[in-house]
């Protein structure tokens, strides 16, 4: 991902924002559930990609991957709507307990922006991506950088059409939407009322949009390393804030690891997975490819 790449990411304050004050006054109002559910992944699962990740012989990646993570961030669906078949293979090919977290086609966000004309295709792509089943995690929705607060009638009939049994997450990249408080609380609202997921997007060149600010039960966070050692340590404040979200309430964790040029990636998500479980005592599955004989990563 390339969305907020900078030339000098060695100049940039990575310091997470403090809180939106609403956030707690959310997470408080959902505490109660006795399980986190925790999905942590990367966007990809191609080879080129993820170099150096998958064995000498892998035959399929998928299969390799899914044993591995224990979810995706499927950014392939913004590409295209693929046909039903595709997603039972893909159903298939993952062991219990996969999450996919699919990305809606750039048809619906970025070429119809949301207008009456992508209501028809909104139906067509639920009626395939459904055939994920019970592995379907929350449907993201990405919005053009140019989308701003002018369409507000547009997201309002968006979110009033959408099915309630999909869950929706959606990131809004115009900063409009958070720099006019007025606009941003009427955002916000819209999300609550509709338990939508507002997401958290971690990128060197805005970092306007670490609004922190929840509007549900779930972190859905999209991490973009800039390719330098801050990348690391960038998920220790990471953590720290997961804790505190968790103590206020937080039931669902969505953290998905992009680079602005994809080279360790697996390695920054395998590292998440490692301090979460040293933090909470969590047995998340840490990639064997990624350790080495005496359980470290490399």
């Amino acid at each position: 991902m390339k969305f907020g790449k900078v030339d000098h990411p060695e100049i940039i304050d990575f310091t997470l924002p403090k809180d939106h004050p609403d956030t707690a006054v959310v997470l408080n109002g959902t505490k109660g559930s006795t399980r986190l559910n925790i999905s942590i992944g990367c966007a990809k699962w191609n080879r080129q990609d993820l170099k150096n990740f998958y064995p000498r012989g892998t035959k399929d990646e998928l299969v390799y991957y899914s044993s591995q993570f224990n979810s995706i961030e499927l950014n392939a669906t913004f590409y295209r709507i693929f046909p039903a078949e595709q997603y039972q293979k893909w159903y298939d090919k993952t062991p219990e307990g996969f999450r996919f977290f699919p990305k809606i086609s750039r048809d619906i966000s970025h070429l119809r922006r949301l207008n009456d004309a992508a209501f028809p295709i909104v139906d067509r792509y639920l009626e395939v991506t459904a055939n994920l089943k019970e592995k379907l995690g929350t449907i993201f929705l990405q919005m053009h950088d140019n989308f701003g607060p002018k369409n507000w009638d547009r997201v309002v009939r968006f979110v009033e059409y959408w099915p309630k049994e999909f869950p929706l997450a959606i990131e809004f990249r115009h900063t409009d939407w958070f720099n006019d408080e007025k606009v941003s609380q009427e955002l916000y609202h819209l999300l609550e009322e509709n338990n939508i997921s507002n997401i958290l997007v971690d990128t060197a060149g805005r970092r306007d949009m670490l609004h922190m600010r929840l509007t549900n039960s779930e972190a859905f966070v999209r991490y973009v390393g800039a390719n330098h050692p801050t990348d690391y340590e960038r998920l220790n404040d990471w953590i720290a804030r997961l804790d505190q979200w968790k103590n206020q309430g937080l039931q669902n964790i969505h953290f998905f690891v992009h680079q602005n040029m994809e080279v360790e990636s697996p390695l920054l998500s395998a590292s998440f997975i490692d301090k979460l479980n040293k933090k909470w005592g969590t047995d998340l599955h840490i990639p064997k490819s990624l350790e080495d004989s005496s359980g470290k990563l490399f």
